[in-house]
């Protein structure tokens, strides 16, 4: 019997009952932005083919295709990104999805081929990764009530994502445990790391911001009256001190609950960015962004001091921070324009 894929007909048999290797695949990726990514390239996939829900029937009728009408089909896919002019990184985005569900299904004995012949599109990547100056960071901190507690809570985080230029999901994940008030440390889950938390050190600002918060964090929590008490129970982060989360939102849908990094996004980009006046596009991100512009900037470039701030695993990214930081095309076109006036 042909195969319904190859001719981008619904899929409709029901014979057999086979793993969800989608769900498979996608409990093997540590990063939620990887699971969401491919979990949406491949839903988009296979509608594409069959026009239905990539289930498991349908993923094995796919990944048991002869070899040349399964990359033809992927090829003719791709096409069909570009004609509807999606971007180079989105296209790649979409077939690494399908690479890594064919990589999985080899490694498990479920396909027999590989998409090694479906090429990626080729990126010229530029980033503005200059943030914002000190001075309009400074504006931020300003923003920040600390008579109030979450004006506290505030400041400490602005601190965590300029003094360590800490990243989103980093500062989300800090439990009360990994606060070591004694040494002025924090163990971190960093990026690409695993589970293997990594201790950095930070400054006398942050450090004293931190524990600022988590004093007033405490006393507010026992100030609340009888029928609040889950959100007492909440705001001390009941459980073992280590379960406990560092930072928890306070508006009244969510309160006590572990800040989210939606939360910190929208808590940045949304409410402080709007009260210290920033026109510039603002996210935790782009935190990150300024601080690592600014520290090469003070210290004329080193990229590799600055790598143990920012914890990349290259330095090639440090160099386009730097590149961009020097703007180097825009002196060398000034350089010219002088030469033949």
């Amino acid at each position: 019997m042909d195969s319904q894929l190859a001719t981008n007909q619904p899929s409709s048999f029901t014979r057999v009952t086979h793993r969800n290797l989608v769900e498979e695949l996608l409990r093997d990726k540590r990063s939620a932005a990887t699971r969401r990514t491919y979990q949406k390239g491949l839903h988009l996939f296979f509608q594409y083919l069959a026009q239905q829900e990539a289930t498991p029937d349908l993923v094995a009728e796919f990944l048991q295709l002869e070899r040349f009408t399964a990359i033809g089909l992927v090829l003719d896919y791709k096409a069909h990104l570009i004609a509807t002019g999606k971007a180079e990184a989105t296209v790649n985005n979409r077939l690494s999805a399908i690479r890594s569900l064919v990589k999985y299904a080899q490694r498990i004995g479920k396909c027999g081929w590989s998409l090694e012949e479906v090429e990626g599109e080729k990126v010229t990547t530029y980033r503005d990764t200059t943030g914002i100056t000190p001075a309009a960071f400074k504006k931020l901190f300003e923003a920040c009530d600390r008579t109030t507690l979450k004006g506290k809570r505030d400041y400490a985080l602005l601190r965590l994502l300029w003094d360590n230029v800490l990243r989103r999901d980093e500062i989300c994940k800090l439990t009360i445990g990994d606060w070591q008030p004694d040494d002025r440390k924090l163990a971190i889950l960093g990026k690409g790391k695993g589970t293997q938390k990594q201790s950095i050190s930070l400054s006398k600002l942050c450090a004293q911001a931190i524990a600022d918060w988590l004093e007033a964090r405490s006393q507010e929590s026992a100030l609340l009256i009888p029928p609040a008490k889950q959100e007492v129970e909440a705001l001390k982060g009941v459980g073992s001190r280590e379960s406990g989360a560092l930072f928890v939102s306070l508006d009244r849908a969510h309160f006590g609950h572990p800040l989210t990094g939606d939360g910190l996004y929208h808590l940045v980009s949304e409410q402080l960015a709007k009260q210290a006046g920033l026109t510039k596009k603002f996210s935790p991100h782009r935190c990150r962004h300024s601080g690592i512009t600014a520290a090469l900037d003070a210290t004329n470039g080193d990229v590799r001091r600055v790598q143990k701030l920012s914890r990349h695993g290259s330095l090639d990214v440090l160099l386009r921070y730097d590149d961009n930081r020097k703007n180097a095309q825009g002196e060398v076109t000034d350089l010219l324009a002088d030469l033949a006036q």
